[in-house]
């Protein structure tokens, strides 16, 4: 069903045409839209009708989602961009580049978990002195026991 934005004929999707082509279920493309994530204009009859733009949108959700990035954080990035218009590729390479930083942060945590882990095989002590993995970066540890309060 063709609908006029901005003087243009856009061809417009029903949600179960948009499900369908991006493998995404209807309940999903409603909550992204309950999160602000995506946008749909009504119809007369109260019908939700997505710009083909909307599917970009959803790759850029999966693709953020599977790399580990949070909702929030992929509403932050797309939220800079009109979501009636397709993200173009500039506008993903800028998305891409804000999310590096946080996936690298990531990773070098998943690292440093792995090794932790490594090196407490056949341990199992789980002290809250000395495990680094139920007490990590224990910054207090060095005052000894008792409670302390940590300066702001």
């Amino acid at each position: 069903m063709p609908t006029v934005l901005d003087g243009t004929t856009v061809r417009m999707f029903s949600v179960g045409e948009v499900a369908e082509r991006s493998g995404v279920a209807v309940s999903t493309l409603h909550f992204y839209e309950s999160r602000g994530l995506i946008s749909s204009i009504r119809t007369a009859g109260n019908q939700r009708r997505y710009t083909p733009g909307v599917l970009r949108y959803i790759a850029i959700i999966k693709i953020a989602q599977r790399a580990g990035i949070p909702l929030d954080e992929i509403q932050g990035a797309l939220g800079d961009y009109d979501p009636m218009v397709r993200v173009t590729a500039a506008q993903w390479k800028s998305m891409a580049t804000r999310w590096r930083k946080g996936l690298e942060d990531r990773i070098a945590q998943l690292q440093r978990l792995r090794n932790e882990l490594a090196e407490c095989i056949g341990c199992g002590c789980l002290s809250l002195k000395a495990c680094p993995l139920r007490n990590p970066d224990d910054k207090l540890a060095a005052l000894g026991p008792g409670p302390h309060f940590e300066d702001s």
